[in-house]
C-alpha cells in the first residue's frame, strides 16, 4: 500500500494564511485535496491566492471576530476540519525597554489568539462525528532563548504548553499539536539578515546546509492534519534542519 496525505473533503482554516510561512501551509494543504480558507487583516492582493482559497478579513486578537470568522466558514462550507494557528510574529526589541503595549500585543498576537482560534474551532469540531484537528504552529524561539525577541518567545513556550494541555482537555474528538519551525525563507528572510551575503552565511550554520521553505512548514502540518497522524495528539513537530549548531561542536571539528 502507498502511503499519501489525502484531505480530500476536508475543510481548513490557516490564519495568516495568504503570505510567507502561512503561504507553504496553504498551498501543501490544497495539494492535498482540502478546501481552504485563510484569513488575515489586511486583503491579500488581487491574484495573490491560489484559486479556490477563501479569504476573510478578520484581526485573531478581537476574540468576537473569530468567532465570527469560524462561523462563516461553517455557515459556507458546512463543517471545519483543521484550524492552523499560523498568524504571529515579532519585531526585534530590547527587553529593558520595550514598552506594556508593545508586549500586550505580541502575546495577544502569538499566543491568546491562538486560544481564540482552538476555543471556537474546538466547540465545531466536538460536534462533528468526525471530530477534527488543530496545528498551532510554534518556533524554535518557545524552546530556548529568545534575545532581540523575549515577549514573543515567551508566546510560543506558552503555546506549547497550550497545545498540549487542549489535547489532552479535547480528546478524543479532536487532536491539537504543534510545528515548532527554525528559520524558513520567507519574502522577509534575506532583508532580516542584511542581504543574500548574511542569509547566507546564516544558513550555512543549519546542519541540513539550508533554511526551511515554506513548504517544509506546510508538509509537517499537512502530515499532523492528516489519517497519518490518527493516533498523535499532543506532540510538537520540530522543523529546523537539525537545530542551531553550537559553538563547542565547531571548536571540536577544528
Amino acid at each position: 500500500m502507498t502511503l499519501a496525505i489525502d484531505l480530500s473533503g476536508q475543510v481548513a482554516l490557516v490564519t495568516g494564511g495568504a503570505r510567507g510561512v502561512g503561504a507553504g501551509i496553504t498551498d501543501r494543504l490544497l495539494a492535498a485535496g482540502a478546501t481552504v480558507v485563510v484569513c488575515g487583516r489586511r486583503e491579500p492582493e488581487p491574484g495573490s491566492l491560489p484559486v479556490g482559497v477563501g479569504f476573510h478579513a478578520c484581526d485573531v486578537t478581537d476574540h468576537a471576530a473569530v468567532g465570527d470568522l469560524v462561523a462563516a466558514i461553517v455557515a459556507d462550507h458546512g463543517r471545519l476540519d483543521l484550524a492552523v494557528n499560523n498568524a504571529g510574529g515579532s519585531p526585534g526589541t530590547d527587553a529593558a525597554t520595550a514598552s506594556p503595549r508593545f508586549s500586550d500585543k505580541i502575546l495577544a498576537l502569538n499566543l491568546t489568539s491562538a486560544l481564540h482560534v482552538c476555543q471556537r474551532a474546538n466547540a465545531v469540531m466536538q460536534d462533528q462525528e468526525a471530530g477534527g484537528s488543530i496545528v498551532n504552529v510554534g518556533s524554535l524561539s518557545g524552546l530556548r532563548p529568545s534575545p532581540g525577541t523575549a515577549a514573543y518567545g515567551a508566546a510560543k513556550a506558552g503555546l506549547l504548553s497550550l497545545t498540549t494541555t487542549l489535547a489532552m482537555e479535547w480528546a478524543p474528538k479532536v487532536r491539537v499539536n504543534m510545528v515548532s519551525a527554525g528559520m524558513v525563507r520567507t519574502e522577509v528572510f534575506e532583508d532580516y539578515y542584511g542581504g543574500p551575503e548574511g542569509a547566507a552565511a546564516v544558513s550555512a550554520t543549519v546542519p541540513l546546509g539550508r533554511v526551511a521553505e515554506p513548504a517544509d512548514v506546510g508538509n509537517a502540518v499537512a502530515f499532523l492534519a492528516s489519517p497519518l497522524a490518527s493516533f498523535v495528539t499532543g506532540a510538537n513537530l520540530v522543523v529546523h534542519g537539525g537545530g542551531e549548531q553550537l559553538a563547542f561542536f565547531a571548536h571540536q571539528r577544528g
